[in-house]
């Protein structure tokens, strides 16, 4: 497959474009992360390493201070949004576009254009963010080379519309399967229907009332929803299995063993017959009091807000370097078909990237 030649000279509106028309959906993204690397190795202020489809570039000034600029290079399905497009009002449509394309284009511009930063440097760009976690780039970079990702801050280019979004929100997936008898449907009153027997789970998720707790100052919002249903021999067939997918989005108050244990409580009496976690990522208290995270947000402005989705502040928060969300794009319109980045938002938060990094 022919891709767009990456050319980091470009404001970073046009490098987001490059990058958007540049297909890189999970499990693919070995080109784009050839290409990151093949730029990033021509700028002599950067020391550039490599794990699997993960780039590493560093400075190396003896700075009192080192920060972490990471970003994911993969995106959600292709959902008929590349290439992309640019309208007449400076917005920019696309696959990636928001989610989290512009704010890989921030970083590059910034490793490009700013070799001799007040604070060394250390830019991430990973693979497999937007599938499981243990396909999850960072964490793989995290396990073979700790020291690559060792810092005082971090910085997730993850979009929050050109504001400060402090900590994450966990995730939890499990997997409720209800069981049943198998019969002909004309005689159905013989078997056992597993399907309907997940209408107490159904039920009980409808009924959820989500906790918005207050956590360091900001208020994050939870949700417990089924995300799939899978069910079903044939047409004329009474299913003897059923399983419910539900997603867990828990306050960073919570920890995750604490999350599946709430998770059962909810869903006791319900008929389950087997309850399996498909997949669980801890989230992230904000630490905006960090004297970092402090200076950071007095450079930038704004007001903090809460991140509501998960993001890997929570892995940089495990390994002990607070971290914070900030990038351009809309968190609203990621994943969306009708995905998109106001160019604006991209050029401010390169500015005021740079004024930080260079005052």
């Amino acid at each position: 497959m022919d891709h767009p030649a990456l050319d980091l000279s470009l404001d970073a509106a046009a490098l987001t474009a490059r990058l958007v028309d540049f297909r890189s959906e999970s499990g693919d993204e070995k080109a784009l992360a050839d290409a990151i690397e093949a730029e990033l190795r021509k700028l002599p202020h950067l020391t550039v390493d490599r794990h699997g489809n993960n780039v590493v570039a560093r400075t190396n000034l003896g700075r009192a201070e080192r920060v972490v600029l990471a970003g994911h290079i993969d995106t959600v399905p292709i959902a008929d949004n590349v290439p992309s497009r640019l309208d007449e009002n400076g917005i920019l449509w696309g696959c990636g576009t928001s989610d989290m394309k512009s704010g890989v284009a921030v970083q590059l511009r910034v490793a490009a254009t700013v070799p001799e930063p007040n604070r060394d440097l250390t830019f991430v760009f990973y693979d497999n963010e937007e599938v499981a976690a243990h396909l999850n780039g960072l964490g793989h970079v995290a396990e073979a080379h700790p020291d690559w990702l060792a810092g005082d801050f971090a910085i997730l280019l993850e979009p929050s519309e050109g504001e400060v979004e402090g900590g994450c929100q966990g995730t939890l997936r499990v997997l409720l399967r209800t069981t049943g008898e198998r019969a002909h449907s004309a005689r159905s009153w013989m078997g056992s229907n597993a399907v309907h027997a997940a209408a107490p789970i159904l039920a009980r998720l409808a009924a959820y009332e989500p906790r918005r707790p207050v956590v360091d100052g900001l208020e994050y919002h939870e949700g417990l929803n089924a995300v799939r249903i899978e069910g079903g021999v044939a047409n004329n067939v009474i299913p003897d299995e059923c399983t419910v997918t539900v997603n867990f989005r828990y306050a960073p108050d919570r920890t995750p063993e604490e999350a599946l244990a709430h998770v059962r409580e909810i869903f006791t009496d319900c008929g389950v017959t087997e309850l399996i976690v498909d997949d669980q990522s801890g989230g992230a208290r904000p630490g905006l009091d960090h004297p970092a995270a402090v200076a950071f947000m007095a450079a930038v402005g704004g007001t903090a807000r809460p991140k509501f989705g998960w993001t890997d502040v929570a892995r940089f928060s495990a390994l002990g370097v607070p971290a914070v969300n900030y990038g351009p794009g809309d968190p609203l319109y990621a994943h969306k078909r009708d995905e998109h980045v106001d160019t604006a938002k991209i050029t401010h938060c390169e500015e005021r990237l740079r004024a930080w990094l260079t005052a």
